[in-house]
């Protein structure tokens, strides 16, 4: 085999071991932060980086309109769930009955957004807030999925 291919075979395992390694490492120094749920009705406040929309938060640059739903909160709960279900990459950690919260995995480096929905009866609204874990922006990535999540449920025939 010429030094030549050989040269590049070894560069190209060794940028592979490193993507994988470095995959590894980014999902072992994410860990679930402490002040996820519900707490009298509301999820946590978006930090003040721009990687976190929530329908609770009132700027611009956070905020996000809620769902809403007909008032069956079973039936909405059960299309969300679904609605995650589908999606790549997303792992349900924590079902009940008004609370989901769910992990999303970026594509490439698989950096962690924490994906959290309320299911408020009496508003008949889902209240969402999703929010990496890791970095300071997220390039709209939250926004995007949260919209993505509310397309979905519009096309499910679900949206009032």
């Amino acid at each position: 085999m010429p030094k030549v291919v050989l040269g590049l075979l070894v560069v190209l395992v060794g940028g592979l071991a490193a993507f994988f390694v470095l995959r590894w490492l980014v999902e072992r120094v994410s860990p679930t932060p402490s002040n996820l749920g519900v707490v009298d009705g509301r999820l946590a406040p978006c930090p003040n980086s721009p990687n976190c929309v929530s329908t609770l938060a009132t700027d611009a640059e956070h905020g996000i309109a809620p769902i809403p739903y007909d008032g069956d909160t079973e039936a909405a709960h059960t299309a969300v769930l679904a609605i995650l279900q589908s999606m790549p990459r997303v792992t349900i950690v924590t079902d009940e009955p008004t609370y989901i919260h769910a992990e999303a995995r970026t594509a490439v480096w698989h950096f962690i957004d924490d994906v959290e929905f309320y299911f408020d009866a009496a508003d008949g609204l889902i209240h969402f807030r999703s929010a990496s874990r890791l970095g300071y922006g997220d390039g709209g990535l939250n926004r995007q999925r949260m919209e993505e999540i509310r397309a979905a449920y519009a096309s499910a025939g679900r949206m009032e």
